[in-house]
């Protein structure tokens, strides 16, 4: 499902939070806006947008991805800038909140071929990156400098884009790339269940612990 589809139903999470902070009911926030109090409602508790857009494709006999082609083949980011945006820079602290998550991440180092920069799925653990890969594969085989207790130096940026409000963020992070081979390590590394969308036999676990990390924030206007 595309970012921008689950950013709306963020959005309505949001409004409802923000709504109940500030002691508001939906008619008070409909008097406020000049919105009507039915699409208030819509907006915070309405039918998922994800099942909406999951039958609006069955009843054009398309599929999801047929339906979203548009949206998901784009890369985020095309429209243009909001009025009068500010670029803050973020603190370490600031950075590894925005990481604690997970998601999808990028790793850049220094291929076989050249400077290569491949997209991965990670989960923290006490503050390392962690993500998997194909043992004997072409990344793993990349990352390795056939050297003992010698790693690579390599970077990692994770972002987000928000379409709706042209705003968003990134985080860098930088140190060494380590194989995890200990069992209490490889433990460790399996309990942040990380999980690789690309599927496949990906059981060798890399950890990247920073020794650098910073981030930059896009406030819209």
């Amino acid at each position: 499902m595309s970012q921008q589809v689950t950013t709306i139903e963020r959005l309505g999470r949001r409004i409802a939070q923000r709504r109940d902070e500030l002691g508001l009911t939906r008619e008070d926030l409909a008097a406020r806006t000049g919105i009507d109090a039915g699409y208030v409602a819509y907006l915070e508790d309405g039918p998922s947008i994800r099942e909406a857009i999951t039958r609006l494709a069955a009843a054009l006999d398309t599929t999801v991805e047929g339906l979203l082609g548009e949206v998901t083949e784009t890369p985020s980011g095309a429209g243009p800038a909001s009025p009068h945006p500010t670029l803050v820079t973020l603190s370490e602290s600031d950075c590894l909140r925005l990481l604690e998550p997970g998601g999808v991440g990028r790793i850049a180092f220094e291929g076989r071929f050249g400077p290569t920069v491949l997209p991965v799925n990670f989960r923290l653990s006490d503050g390392a990156i962690v993500f998997r890969t194909e043992p004997g594969g072409t990344t793993d085989q990349d990352l390795r400098t056939g050297m003992r207790d010698v790693e690579y130096k390599v970077a990692f940026e994770v972002d987000r884009i928000e379409e709706l409000t042209r705003g968003g963020w990134s985080v860098l992070a930088q140190g060494s790339l380590h194989h995890v081979t200990e069992e209490d390590e490889r433990a460790a590394a399996a309990a942040t269940g990380v999980e690789p969308w690309a599927g496949g036999e990906r059981q060798q676990y890399l950890k990247i612990i920073p020794t650098r990390l910073t981030g930059r924030r896009i406030q819209p206007g």
